[in-house]
């Protein structure tokens, strides 16, 4: 009787788990036909994207739908609520984005620049990353202030609280998943951008329909003049570049619109861009996510332009110290050439390749003493380390790719 029981017990519990996978499917497909770059979403109260339900990839959801499986058999995607609700259904043609990590001493000038921006049509969504310094209380705060002293341009927010802390890509992802947008832009949190900052950006992208990725001017903060990016380009060694980094600003690089990648810490993409690649790649964690976006968008056949007069000062380092960064910059710059570098240019650069990433362990045992330096051989460690799961991606991504191995060259630097 005892077996009876337990044989019963076991086909309601496998017909129980075939019900649920098949409505994990319908709704996996259900995202597919809306374009929707992950159906994997937050739960209701935007927490962490529970680690044994996500996939291995998040962008094989939009490369490749038909071989996509559930992590689990018990797994049913729920839907994101928005928080608060939003007062104005209308679509907003920019959405920016803010991932936000206990910067709470960042965000008064901020979201006063924000307020201050003379381009009317956006919406915010600041993703606070299981923020421990009232960021969240400021931000409602100062919204609720700014709706009532100008009822008639109100600051629209919506804020995205994570349970955890899931890092900047995750919450990015999250972020863009809800956006309303036609074009979504990252702004990184220690940022203040001029008053025609976000005027300027919208011009760029209707003035470059080629153009699926928008990168402003960004100087540093407490020297205005001084450059920490004009656009980021990518060497045919695979190392990713700042160009005219640290640079004083003369214009040099206005006339220059051409370039690899804009930085994540103030850039705009084109929504469905963004969805077709299936947003940033959160194995990266943080640091060069945007610049391997930027590669799987130049391989589809898009652009990057950079766009001068749209500027913004930018706290260097404040966002990460240089022993994180010095390992995720190790690491993410093998897993970037892993992934999306063609065969062709690969094996053709492959000893240039290799040079750069022996020197930069040699300079770092030089300086073994130094954290950042142990930092980031622990990186490149990581990088190989990680290399099958990479190339992995990498049999999604590059069957896709539209441009010929002389069209990507045009578009790397020596």
């Amino acid at each position: 009787m005892s077996n009876q029981s337990s044989n019963s017990d076991k086909r309601k519990s496998a017909k129980k788990r075939a019900v649920q996978r098949e409505q994990g499917q319908a709704k996996v497909a259900a995202g597919a036909k809306n374009t929707r770059s992950n159906p994997v979403v937050a739960d209701e109260t935007y927490g962490d994207l529970r680690q044994d339900n996500r996939v291995v990839m998040r962008h094989s959801i939009a490369l490749n739908i038909e071989n996509f499986k559930p992590a689990s058999d018990d797994f049913v995607p729920r839907a994101a609520q928005t928080y608060p609700p939003l007062q104005n259904e209308q679509i907003p043609f920019l959405s920016v984005i803010i991932p936000n990590y206990n910067g709470r001493r960042f965000l008064p000038a901020l979201f006063s620049a924000l307020q201050a921006q003379t381009f009317p049509d956006f919406e915010v969504l600041l993703a606070d990353d299981a923020s421990t310094d009232d960021s969240v209380a400021f931000v409602e705060q100062f919204v609720q202030k700014a709706q009532e002293q100008n009822e008639a341009n109100p600051l629209t927010v919506r804020i995205l609280v994570n349970r955890r802390n899931v890092g900047f890509v995750s919450s990015c992802n999250m972020a863009a998943d809800v956006a309303r947008g036609r074009v979504l832009v990252l702004l990184n949190n220690d940022t203040e951008p001029e008053p025609t900052w976000l005027a300027e950006l919208a011009r760029a992208i209707c003035a470059n329909p080629q153009a699926g990725i928008i990168s402003s001017k960004v100087l540093l903060f407490d020297q205005r003049t001084r450059l920490h990016t004009a656009g980021d380009m990518m060497g045919l060694n695979g190392l990713p570049r700042n160009r005219g980094v640290w640079e004083t600003d003369h214009g040099q690089y206005d006339h220059a619109p051409t370039i690899f990648s804009g930085s994540g810490c103030g850039a705009a993409i084109r929504k469905d861009l963004w969805d077709s690649l299936g947003g940033f790649d959160e194995d990266f964690w943080m640091y060069l996510e945007d610049v391997d976006l930027a590669f799987r968008a130049q391989l589809l056949g898009w652009e990057a332009c950079f766009a001068p007069t749209a500027r913004l000062y930018h706290h260097l380092s404040a966002s990460g110290g240089d022993t994180l960064s010095s390992f995720y910059v190790g690491r993410n710059t093998i897993w970037t050439i892993a992934k999306n570098m063609p065969r062709g240019l690969l094996l053709r650069n492959l000893p240039a390749i290799v040079t750069a990433q022996l020197q930069i362990a040699l300079d770092a045992l030089r300086n073994i003493r130094g954290e950042a330096a142990r930092a980031r051989l622990w990186g490149q460690l990581a990088g190989l380390a990680g290399l099958p799961r990479q190339l992995r991606k990498r049999q999604l991504i590059q069957p896709r790719r539209v441009l010929d191995d002389a069209e990507l060259r045009a578009r790397l630097v020596d």
